[in-house]
């Protein structure tokens, strides 16, 4: 999507520009896996004009690859940010109808030459809440990716303002869910989606407890068998600049805790999920076998995501990684 963005806190009655980026979802994490020098293709549909190829041009700059992307409909679909301050939320305005990704239908994309070679397929939710074309696209890519036996994971990532077809998460994304075997949400999203709700979750008080999220993890996992792995992101909202992050993993039979940062002056927290399911991925490929490490990565690099202005996180292993290991202290790297 084009993000048209107010600078700085200024509310959208206040703005007279707007600050013109790229990002989404799946685009968000091809970027991060790309930073991490692994070798991605990002698929979508993009409209055939200097939009669409800036579009393009802005992914391959990142180094993902592009050689999937379908070309045709009228439009980009755009979203509008204003930033919130202290005790001022963000706002999102989504103006996405008639975007060429919401007019894709089953049969444009060959799957089956899109996975040649691959190992992985990620998908979030809000592919599936654009439109009922795009949900069964979804639905095609992630039957064609287990018949050749990839690892599926998925962002639930609930966005209420998408969900105008006609039709709610909860009744689209059970099916998805069913194809996938690595989930990652937060309690809105297990909630909203899945009808899961944890017990003792307080997130407007700033305080977020990991252990609640063990019973959702194993009623996720009881309901869809093909599950492996359950991550919840632990968002603890003291204010719009000031948040708790951490994360937990559950993998059928042990609840993994990361640690805890405190993130005091957030500079763009749009994106911070899609940033730590493209850690968590890398983790996963990198440190196999051990989940502790993985998840660890996954809120680290999610964590320095806070800092960088954007959808994209445009950090480096060894910056996550000196991060994981205690240094948070910013010095100035010569």
């Amino acid at each position: 999507m084009l993000r048209l963005a107010t600078p700085g806190y200024l509310r959208f009655s206040q703005a007279t520009e707007l600050s013109a980026t790229f990002g989404g979802g799946e685009a968000n994490v091809a970027v991060s896996l790309a930073n991490y020098g692994i070798n991605v293709e990002f698929v979508t549909r993009l409209p055939d004009n200097d939009l669409g190829r800036a579009c393009k041009m802005d992914l391959q700059k990142y180094g993902v690859g592009t050689e999937h992307i379908l070309t045709g409909g009228e439009r980009l679909g755009i979203y509008f940010l204003e930033t919130g301050a202290v005790s001022r939320g963000s706002k999102v305005i989504y103006d996405r109808a008639h975007s060429a990704i919401s007019e894709i239908k089953t049969g444009m994309i060959d799957w089956e030459k899109v996975f040649e070679g691959a190992d992985w397929f990620h998908w979030t939710g809000i592919t599936p809440a654009i439109s009922q074309g795009a949900a069964d696209v979804c639905l095609e890519a992630i039957q064609k990716a287990s018949e050749m036996s990839l690892t599926v994971s998925c962002d639930l990532n609930f966005r209420k303002n998408l969900w105008k077809y006609g039709k709610s998460a909860g009744e689209v994304m059970p099916e998805l869910v069913a194809g996938t075997d690595i989930v990652l949400g937060n309690e809105e999203d297990a909630s909203m989606v899945l009808g899961i709700h944890p017990e003792g979750v307080d997130v407007t008080g700033g305080h977020v407890e990991g252990a609640a999220y063990e019973s959702v993890s194993k009623q996720i996992i009881e309901r869809f068998p093909r599950v492996k792995k359950v991550i919840t992101t632990l968002r603890g909202s003291v204010n719009a600049n000031h948040n708790s992050w951490a994360g937990v993993l559950w993998d059928g039979k042990k609840l993994y805790e990361s640690p805890t940062y405190q993130i005091t002056h957030i500079v763009d927290r749009v994106g911070g999920g899609d940033s730590f399911m493209g850690g968590l991925i890398f983790g996963l490929f990198s440190y196999e076998g051990n989940d502790q490490k993985a998840l660890n990565f996954a809120v680290a690099a999610s964590c320095l995501k806070h800092t960088v202005y954007g959808d994209f996180n445009q950090v480096t292993v060894e910056e996550v990684e000196k991060l994981m290991g205690g240094d948070a202290s910013g010095r100035v790297a010569r």
